[in-house]
């Protein structure tokens, strides 16, 4: 009980440190300051500025619902059917051979039609242009918004997530009093795309607007313009039917994260700031349960003033974490020493402005305990998938000795071909048993990767990287063999269009990125150990059929020219990879397909260049 009492503390401590950094660093009061000055600057629209290397871009809290935008609805609408793909990346993809259940991401249509206003403005396209051309002198940009504005600079993160996925400079998004905009399934997208810690939500402990949304998600643009805007105190009813109704979303979160994305949802980090300090979430259960428990001790008047106090609370934010009861601190310390987790306790109470004798902090400190378990219970994850890794390496022990006994086989076919005929039942058998094993594991990698139960930095874990790559390359051209062996092809389509895991895909996106951020110009001074490109069999299954097609279509130069470009590009590929030794040994085995292909192509390939006039 003691370690896991220190991991719970550990992380109380680190998401206070988390909250004191945020304050301590001008970017976000720089933030504060950009969106004060767009309120008054700027109604209906925005404000850039340059500083320190930072481009920012702040939208205005004080938007109008007018026939520019069209619909002022609450109701939600689907992102994947916004302006031909503008938020494409969000879209869920169907699962290996299995049909998707997933509910589609939608996010409020009164935002949704503000920010299309927006991003169809040319102003506010040559605004984005400037920020992101790379001649500019921003290391980072931060879109930020305060109420209204807030929903804008989330829905503009997220585009620009989306659609420049390229781009090489960090997007943050920090907003502050920004209502939910989105349902379950846009925050589940969000995490799969690894998108989490790019948004950055300041909540004040009694604000209504973050809350407002649990009680009339079908609230119209008008509605929340008028709260927001009109600074007037909300009514009893009003503020009894949020109460209500954000207690109920706390009651049946754990549900809904999971649920048919009909519920307004959380993501990204949170930050509960009030007068005493202020702490860090980033679990969406948790994020929920605090919203109702801090607002739970509010009043009306309150809902309405900490809406409009975030400037107070952003400047006394970085004092208070510098000099706030540090006598009380030590007495804690003191009195506690026997117990760390204690001591976490009480910073985290305090942080969150809130006594330890109130009635409300034991459903608090129950509530940041889940928070801070989910951390620790990540980091405990990725130790027993390295357990489980070690305890399957005897199945790739095997397949990698199945490749080795292949190579040196008389036949010289190598393991793809040899594979793909299955003529040694036994040994195949065994063989094709741990590939299937080896599936589980790594599909099982996968889905927690995308459930968030993983460290947030665990896709770029060289470890994970090479274990994940080493597999692919060895196990996908087995794969491939069994697709092409059972005819799948036939009904599915050739492998790269209808029959690729999506692991594969996956673990290869993590290797590119991990390149990308450190090229290597190392040359070979042999053959790979594995072909590098996991899909070259399937390429040369491809190549196969495209030379039949070419041999059936000789006296047409019409219909010859696509095919045989095709061959030409899977030729170059080809020859590129042997150059630079990025094949395995098994590709130019006598008898292997690629080489019994590109004796056949040889042969035919002078012909077709007369016919054809290539040279």
């Amino acid at each position: 009980m003691d370690g896991y009492e220190d991991c719970i503390s550990d992380q109380f401590e680190t998401s206070e440190m988390l909250a004191s950094f945020l304050a301590s660093t001008p970017i976000l009061s720089d933030a504060w300051r950009l969106c004060s000055h767009a309120n008054a600057a700027a109604p209906g629209g925005f404000v850039t500025e340059v500083a320190g290397g930072v481009g920012y871009l702040a939208f205005s809290a004080v938007q109008e619902a007018g026939s520019a935008y069209g619909t002022t609805k609450g109701s939600m609408v689907r992102l994947d059917a916004v302006g031909n793909g503008l938020f494409s990346a969000l879209n869920i993809q169907g699962k290996d051979d299995e049909a998707t259940e997933e509910m589609p991401a939608m996010v409020h249509a009164g935002f949704l039609q503000l920010f299309m206003g927006f991003r169809e403005n040319a102003n506010f396209q040559n605004q984005m242009s400037i920020l992101l051309e790379s001649g500019s002198n921003c290391r980072s940009i931060v879109i930020t918004g305060h109420s209204i504005g807030a929903a804008l600079a989330a829905l503009t993160s997220l585009w620009l997530l989306c659609h420049f996925p390229s781009i090489q400079v960090p997007v943050l998004c920090i907003t502050f009093g920004s209502p939910l905009i989105g349902n379950a399934p846009l925050s589940r997208a969000i995490l799969r795309q690894r998108w989490g810690g790019s948004f950055c939500h300041v909540v004040s402990k009694y604000d209504i607007l973050p809350r407002l949304l649990f009680a009339t998600p079908s609230a119209g643009l008008p509605f929340l313009l008028h709260v927001c805007h009109s600074g007037s105190i909300p009514d009893q009813g009003l503020f009894s039917l949020v109460l209500s109704s954000t207690e109920k979303a706390a009651e049946a979160i754990d549900q809904q994260l999971e649920g048919d994305g009909s519920c307004f949802t959380p993501f990204g980090t949170y930050l509960f700031c009030c007068e005493e300090g202020g702490i860090c979430l980033d679990n969406g259960a948790s994020v929920v349960k605090m919203m109702h428990l801090l607002f739970s001790r509010s009043s009306p008047r309150q809902t309405a003033e900490d809406h409009f106090r975030y400037g107070e609370y952003i400047r006394r934010l970085c004092f208070q974490f510098l000099k706030r009861g540090l006598q009380g601190r030590q007495e804690d310390a003191m009195l506690n020493e026997s117990s760390s987790y204690n001591v976490g306790v009480s910073l985290a109470l305090q942080s969150s402005g809130i006594d330890a004798d109130e009635m409300v902090s034991g459903p608090v400190i129950d509530c940041l305990a889940a928070a801070r378990q989910s951390g620790c219970t990540r980091n405990l994850n990725v130790t027993q998938l390295a357990i489980r890794l070690s305890k399957i390496s005897p199945n790739k022990a095997q397949i990698e000795w199945y490749k080795s006994t292949c190579e040196a086989s008389p036949e010289r076919l190598g393991y793809y071909d040899t594979f793909k005929q299955m003529r040694t039942t036994k040994r195949e058998h065994a063989v094709n048993m741990s590939r299937v094993s080896l599936a589980a594991f790594w599909n099982g990698v996968i889905a927690m990767w995308e459930r968030n139960e993983l460290p947030h930095d665990f896709d770029r874990m060289a470890k994970w990287i090479y274990a994940a790559n080493s597999y692919r390359l060895l196990v996908e051209p087995l794969d491939i063999a069994d697709y092409y062996r059972t005819e799948q092809h036939l009904e599915r389509g050739h492998y790269m269009e209808g029959g690729r895991e999506r692991r594969y895909r996956i673990f290869e996106q993590w290797l590119k990125e991990k390149e990308a951020r450190k090229r290597r110009s190392r040359r070979r001074s042999g053959f790979a150990a594995l072909t590098q490109d996991s899909c070259f069999w399937a390429r040369v299954e491809e190549a196969k059929q495209w030379s039949e097609a070419a041999r059936s279509g000789q006296g047409d130069p019409a219909k010859l020219r696509p095919v045989l470009e095709r061959i030409y590009e899977f030729e170059r590929h080809a020859t590129g990879l042997i150059d630079n030794r990025e094949v395995s040994v098994d590709v130019l085995a006598e008898n292997s397909s690629y080489s019994k292909w590109l004796q056949e192509w040889t042969a035919l390939k002078p012909w077709f260049q007369k016919l054809n006039g290539y040279s």
